[in-house]
Parts: structure tokens; C-alpha cells; sequence
């Protein structure tokens, strides 16, 4: 049996300190190599913290934040790919051969932006994703958006990447099927799980994809999660496709471990995923227009 075995970092990351939340990163994946993980999964913008300057937290207008002293040294802490931090991910990737898909805020434009780096075993970037659906309606609209989803082949596996927000939209998981994903991996930070869960879930099923989720621990936070795309055995009976759901408040390590052969037969066999879609009847999907009860100022 092939399998791909996913640890998921159930830890925050609060505090803005770089150096800190590398040092606590680099512990976390030497202890996923002595339980077998191949790949470790951290929540959102895990090496920068998911913080913002106060400064963002005001109505002024925009462009008035963004030329702000804080808001700039906010932007000039924001990441690269060359940034030492990211180095020593990778470094850490080659010595004890396990990927990796770390976050942080990085430098977009003008704006930082909301990034995952997935590494390989030998240290190297395979890509670097950053959010397509920023929290707009929060201080994320001061994050320059992504423009695109992307997949990797880790080991073998197509992976893809979506972060947080990106999961409440079924496009999001739905392209990167359609991009060939097998697994796709959700750095998170955020509460109130059960719909989440369940939409994860159905994201799983409605695309034949494995998931797994990665999100710090707290009340009304935590459960980490993965699951499969397995909804029913070869006798059509149906069957529990949860992998693994952590608690809400333990701090550590989720071990999600995924199927290759079960999860390859079900996606080649199965009616889900890219089979029998009506693609002729998707155009107002392409269509930007927003219209009541959608419209938000």
C-alpha cells in the first residue's frame, strides 16, 4: 500500500517574531520525521504571524493606510523566497528529507500578500501560492490577492494549495481538481469548525480529492482535519470519509495518513471530480457582476 502521510501543525503563532516561530517550526518538523510524516502542513502565515498593524484596523481610506510609516514597515517584514527564514525551511527539508508547506506574509506589489511555500525533500521550492480569496471584508483588504491556483507533483502526488478563505468557495477546490490535484493542502486560522469541517468534507468528496487542514488550537478553533475523497465501498454502501479531526484546544501534532492506491482506484472509478460536468452551462460562473443580497461596501 503507497500512502502519504501528513502531519498537521495544530499551533499558534501568534506573536510577530520570525525568529521565534522558525525556531518553534524547525522542533515541530524534526518531531513529524521520527513519527513518518512525508509532508508537514502549518497553519496560515505561520512564520509572520497572523498579525496586523493597528494602523489597518481603521476606516481611513486605503490609500491613506497603505502609505502609513506602520503599514510600510509592516509591508518591508513581509517575506521572499530568499528571505533566511525560508532558507532555513528548506535547509531543514534536505537534511531530514520531508516537504514542507510553509507560510508567512510575503512582499505582493505593493501590498504583502498571503503566501504558501511547498518544499521537497531535497529543499527546493516546488511553488509558491499566494490567497486568491482574501477576507475583503476585513483587514485581508489591505493584502494584495493572488491571481491564480496552482498544483505541484510532491514525491509522486499532486498537490495543490488553498488557504483559509480560499476552502468557502467551492472554485477553489474545484480548479485545482481540475488542474489535476490528488491532495490538496489548507494552511487555516480561524473558529466556528463545523461548517468549515463539513465544507472540506464536501470539497473532498465533490472533487474525488484528498484534503487535510492545518489551524491553531483555541475555543471555537482548532480541529485540524483531513479527509478522503472515499464516500462509499465497493458495495455502494456509504462509509464515514473522515481521515482525522482533531480537538479544539490541544497543541501539537494531527497525523493524517491518506490511502495512494484506495484514493487513485476511487478517483478512476468513481462518477465525481471531471466525469460528467455540463461545462456548456457554467457561464455565468465567469461573470463578475454582483447583484443584492451580495453587494457589501
Amino acid at each position: 500500500m503507497r500512502t502519504l502521510t501528513v502531519a498537521t501543525i495544530q499551533h499558534n503563532s501568534t506573536v510577530p517574531d520570525q525568529k521565534l516561530n522558525t525556531e518553534i517550526g524547525l522542533r515541530y518538523i524534526r518531531e513529524a520525521k521520527m513519527l513518518g510524516a512525508d509532508i508537514v502542513l502549518f497553519p496560515e502565515c505561520w512564520i509572520t504571524a497572523y498579525a496586523f498593524p493597528d494602523i489597518v484596523e481603521t476606516k481611513l481610506p486605503q490609500t491613506e493606510i497603505e502609505n502609513h510609516p506602520d503599514f510600510k514597515a509592516w509591508y518591508d517584514a513581509a517575506l521572499d523566497d530568499n528571505s533566511s527564514p525560508i532558507k532555513e525551511f528548506q535547509d531543514i527539508a534536505k537534511e531530514l528529507s520531508i516537504g514542507i508547506v510553509i507560510t508567512s506574509f510575503t512582499k505582493g506589489t505593493k501590498r504583502p500578500q498571503n503566501s504558501a511555500f511547498v518544499i521537497d525533500r531535497s529543499g527546493a521550492i516546488l511553488l509558491k501560492y499566494s490567497k486568491v480569496h482574501t477576507c475583503d471584508f476585513d483587514a485581508e483588504r489591505m493584502l494584495e490577492s493572488g491571481t491564480e491556483f496552482k498544483v505541484c507533483d510532491f514525491d509522486g502526488v499532486k498537490i495543490g494549495i488553498m488557504i483559509c478563505y480560499d476552502r468557502e468557495y467551492p472554485e477553489s477546490a474545484r480548479i485545482l481538481m481540475l488542474k489535476g490535484a490528488e491532495i490538496i493542502l489548507v494552511p487555516n486560522d480561524c473558529g466556528t469548525m463545523k461548517p468549515r469541517l463539513q465544507a472540506l468534507s464536501t470539497r473532498a468528496y465533490e472533487n474525488m480529492v484528498g484534503i487535510a487542514m492545518a489551524n491553531p488550537p483555541g475555543e471555537n478553533a482548532g480541529c485540524s482535519c483531513a479527509f478522503s475523497p472515499v464516500i462509499w465501498d465497493h458495495n455502494g454502501k456509504s462509509v464515514d470519509n473522515t481521515i482525522l479531526v482533531a480537538d479544539e484546544m490541544t497543541e501539537g501534532i494531527f497525523i493524517a495518513k491518506f490511502d495512494l492506491d484506495e484514493l487513485r482506484s476511487y478517483r478512476g472509478n468513481e462518477m465525481m471530480g471531471n466525469t460528467f460536468r455540463k461545462v456548456h452551462a457554467y457561464k455565468d460562473l465567469l461573470s463578475d457582476k454582483v447583484e443584492e443580497p451580495f453587494i457589501r461596501t
